[in-house]
């Protein structure tokens, strides 16, 4: 939570998700000031969820684009977990519904709890187990 557990690091992170990987795109997408944006890809690529990759455009200066890393590809359930839950119990945003799915067959995407053994899990069948220390 620490690392996504702001607004804007979310919606920037989602932004990298549809594919906008330069500053001024993710912060004018996300609606933020660039102080903002500039803020929170510092903690997203801090956190090793993003990463910067340097790009120059013909007769331009090296800039840096963002680039999911592992850690942040591991996130994808995440986000389409929170944007099913948005669809679900939030009012439709004005601009429309953002709909998620398969490229190959055009079929809805959505996240499922299983097992490791491929069960799917309903919330009264899980167990927490371990001591969280401090």
């Amino acid at each position: 939570m620490q690392v996504v557990g702001n607004r804007s690091a979310v919606l920037l992170l989602r932004e990298v998700f549809y594919g906008a990987t330069r500053f001024d795109s993710l912060a004018r997408r996300v609606g933020v000031t660039e102080a903002v944006a500039a803020r929170w890809l510092k903690e997203l690529v801090a956190a090793g969820v993003l990463e910067k990759v340097p790009y120059q455009e013909p007769g331009q200066r090296t800039r840096h684009e963002y680039a999911l890393t592992d850690a942040g590809h591991a996130l994808m359930p995440v986000v389409i977990g929170l944007l099913e839950w948005g669809a679900a119990w939030t009012d439709p945003h004005p601009r429309g519904e953002l709909r998620v799915t398969h490229r190959d067959c055009g079929e809805s995407v959505a996240v499922e709890v299983r097992c490791a053994a491929g069960h799917d899990v309903p919330e009264d069948e899980i167990v927490v187990t371990g001591r969280v220390t401090r």
